[in-house]
């Protein structure tokens, strides 16, 4: 319940301030495990992603931003911190944890922001979680969240969830989930210039 209140208030701010538009819902599945692949230009696009998601989602997130008075904030809306720069093994077990229980996890396959905007290759590996559980991976295009690229004084936001990709039964070395990546990012590619602002 507090998740989706937080939700429809920023479902409120965010259409009044940047017109936002989510196209694609119907393509998240309505259960199982689920992995939200999103490029990533704003510290906007989390919240964009999750307000825009018809089912609550967890994000693995720097530990720096859990400090006080904002970390339980974060807490309290299912994200999780990570140590960036090492292998952090208790955020890839809650992240594993999360998709095992058949619920939804947000990621960022670049692994940080993109300082020009532009989309970069994913991370190695960054489709291990969905391998490992079976989940179903949602190409997802956040656009127009670079506020300071903006070309207006009143900027349009859209979240747009792309067709699944799914790793079900499927058994792959780890070359094939790194081409799996590169197919995703093709994916999201797709969904930028499709749908750009």
């Amino acid at each position: 319940m507090w998740y989706r209140f937080v939700q429809f208030i920023f479902n409120i701010i965010f259409t009044i301030i940047y017109r936002f538009e989510v196209i694609g819902r119907e393509n998240i599945p309505k259960d199982g495990p689920v992995l939200l692949a999103s490029n990533h230009v704003s510290l906007l696009d989390p919240p964009l992603v999750g307000t825009a998601s018809t089912r609550p989602v967890h994000f693995m997130a720097k530990e720096e931003l859990f400090t006080f008075p904002l970390g339980p904030i974060y807490k309290s809306l299912g994200a999780f911190p990570v140590k960036r720069g090492a292998s952090d093994r208790q955020a890839i077990k809650t992240a594993l944890s999360i998709l095992k229980n058949n619920l939804c996890l947000g990621i960022f396959p670049e692994g940080t922001r993109s300082k020009d905007g532009k989309l970069g290759p994913a991370e190695p590996g960054a489709l291990t979680f969905a391998y490992k559980t079976g989940a179903t991976v949602i190409p997802t295009a956040v656009l127009g969240s670079n506020l300071s690229a903006r070309k207006s004084f009143w900027p349009k936001i859209k979240v747009v969830f792309g067709e699944p990709l799914s790793f079900k039964d499927e058994k792959l070395n780890k070359e094939q989930i790194d081409e799996k990546g590169r197919e995703l990012m093709e994916n999201i590619g797709m969904l930028l210039e499709k749908y750009k602002i």
